[in-house]
């Protein structure tokens, strides 16, 4: 089945003691909502439907799938059930509070909590746009949150997998909240020979790029030094695969020494090496070079001059466009 524009459901629908409020986010595997509990708090709702495999059209609550896609659908929604109960044991600051998980209309629900903010990526894009570079302050600060959230991931026996700025959540007061996991989606791609991988150029180690290569938390450290590199630069690094033939980093890296510290550029670094076994090894290792390393004056002084674009502001709505975004290229503790 080609890819499909699903239907969302209506707008003030009841279904398991939540009303829709409405659609706030869509992608290829999922449609993200507002809704408010019988309490009257809201929360966002992810309902499992990817498009290549399942249709529903306007006016229906159950989509439709064809037979021979079935079983594809039926192991990606045991995937993501169960991904949402393993999440829903995690109760950290630091990462997205799965709040319920249901099932309905033949697929399955996920329930998160709701809170103001915006995301990582949003942050990086606005300061860009003012032509500025985000301090090493900062990266230090909202990275440390992140380590935390992520070392509590880890011990937790689960590996994120879809790490970059977009699915790291900035509340108002700047904590950093783990967000849009995707260990369901590649535990699909494992299972099944047919159904490749997702991920996200730039932000995916090549541990992703090849069946049969072992994930660990080795993985998610890759992706955690391309979401920094991200801020340090405006840009995703380039991609895994495309460096394995004319690898262009060590010249960007060159460039920001006169920004950032040699310690958090020698980090980032680390983190991005291609052979997996010249990573740091633990999430734990990243963060103690986060918080123990000097800030150089440079970095300090860029710290300064960007504390305008350093304040959070609102704007869930457009955080949760990403929860849902999952049009990716296919080919594939706590302290």
């Amino acid at each position: 089945m080609a890819a499909q524009n699903n239907a969302p459901l209506p707008e003030g629908l009841e279904i398991a003691g939540y009303r829709i409020v409405k659609k706030i986010a869509s992608g290829g595997f999922s449609i993200v909502y507002l809704a408010y509990d019988a309490e009257g708090s809201a929360v966002a709702i992810k309902e499992y439907l990817p498009s290549a495999l399942a249709l529903r059209q306007p006016g229906e609550l159950a989509p439709s799938i064809a037979r021979s896609n079935l079983p594809l659908f039926r192991i990606g929604l045991k995937c993501f059930f169960e991904e949402g109960r393993a999440l829903a044991r995690i109760i950290h600051p630091n990462v997205v509070r799965i709040l319920n998980f249901f099932r309905a209309n033949e697929t399955v629900y996920m329930v998160m909590a709701y809170e103001s903010g915006h995301s990582l990526q949003e942050h990086i894009a606005r300061s860009a746009g003012k032509g500025s570079r985000l301090g090493e302050a900062f990266i230090r600060q909202v990275f440390d949150g992140v380590c935390r959230g992520l070392r509590e991931t880890h011990a937790n026996k689960l590996l994120h997998l879809d790490l970059k700025p977009a699915n790291i959540y900035l509340r108002t007061d700047g904590s950093p909240i783990l967000l849009d996991f995707g260990a369901a989606r590649q535990a699909v791609g494992n299972d099944v020979p047919t159904l490749a991988p997702m991920y996200t150029p730039g932000f995916a180690p090549p541990d992703l790029y090849a069946r049969g290569l072992p994930l660990g938390p080795w993985s998610d450290i890759y992706s955690l030094g391309a979401s920094m590199f991200a801020c340090m630069t405006g840009a995703p690094p380039q991609a895994a695969d495309a460096r394995k033939a004319e690898d262009k980093l060590p010249a960007q890296f060159d460039m920001l020494a006169s920004t950032y510290s040699p310690e958090l550029i020698a980090m980032v670094r680390a983190c991005l090496s291609l052979d997996p076994m010249a990573r740091p090894q633990s999430v734990f290792a990243v963060q103690k070079v986060l918080q123990a390393a000097p800030v150089t004056p440079l970095a300090a002084e860029a710290q300064e001059t960007h504390d305008a674009a350093e304040q959070p502001a609102g704007g869930l709505r457009r955080l949760l466009g990403r929860l849902g975004s999952f049009g990716r290229v296919q080919n594939g503790s706590k302290n």
